[in-house]
């Protein structure tokens, strides 16, 4: 198949807005994104693809993948990706979700790629990242991250404008606290793993995500395995 450019691509919407092509921008557990491309506003897009059958295989699965699709529908900042359309496709037993593209991958790629970066930088990413959090945290229940890292912020580095996404792990509080552990393990509070806690474990994993902006480094990059890192965050007082 041939899209309007003249480029070839892989697949159409329903609608025939947008064309997925082959290239492969990030895999996850159950998701593949996909470089696209929206034909009305003509703008690159990223398509995410998520094989229904994978995500059936538990219904914790299932039910984070709708959070994920209707979290992203509903929120409105500078600070959090863009999300602009979702629809099931039956007959390859998919959901297909379109959001916006960023030009520097995620943040830890970016850092990586640029070893020497001034405070002042780091310094516009965290405030961009504190907004962004501010916002999911203000609703009433507060909307919880829960797996905020570097890998999981992204970049258009033409600009220096950073925005929180991947939020296939977040959970709109319906109690004073959650309970489910879920995580990355560098990155998560110590009440994480006791599967108590509030909004708060966001700001924990910010301060990480800090760390790893001015080192370069992952957190407990020394530990072998996540029961390493959990004895090391519970013997902290």
């Amino acid at each position: 198949m041939e899209a309007a450019d003249g480029c070839d691509f892989a697949e159409k919407d329903r609608w025939g807005r947008y064309v997925r092509y082959d290239e492969i921008l990030g895999k996850g557990a159950f998701k593949t994104v996909y470089k696209g491309f929206d034909e009305t506003d003509g703008i690159v897009v990223a398509w995410s693809q998520v094989n229904i059958e994978d995500v059936l295989q538990t219904p914790e699965q299932l039910e984070r993948l709708y959070s994920e699709v209707h979290l992203l529908k509903s929120l409105k900042h500078e600070n959090i990706m863009k999300f602009y359309n979702y629809w099931v496709d039956d007959k390859n037993k998919a959901i297909n979700m379109i959001t916006e593209l960023f030009t520097s991958g995620s943040l830890r790629q970016y850092r990586k790629k640029h070893k020497s970066v001034d405070l002042k930088a780091i310094k516009n990413w965290s405030r961009q990242i504190l907004r962004g959090l501010h916002y999911l945290h203000s609703p009433n229940p507060p909307i919880i991250h829960r797996d905020l890292k570097c890998d999981n912020i992204f970049v258009n580095g033409n600009n220096g404008e950073v925005k929180i996404g991947d939020l296939g792990l977040a959970t709109i509080m319906q109690q004073p606290t959650a309970q489910s552990v879920i995580g990355t393990p560098e990155f998560m509070a110590p009440e994480l793993y006791d599967e108590e806690y509030n909004e708060l474990v966001d700001i924990y994993s910010f301060g990480l995500c800090m760390l790893e902006m001015v080192t370069c480094e992952y957190p407990y990059n020394e530990c072998k395995n996540p029961a390493q890192i959990y004895k090391k965050v519970s013997s902290v007082s």
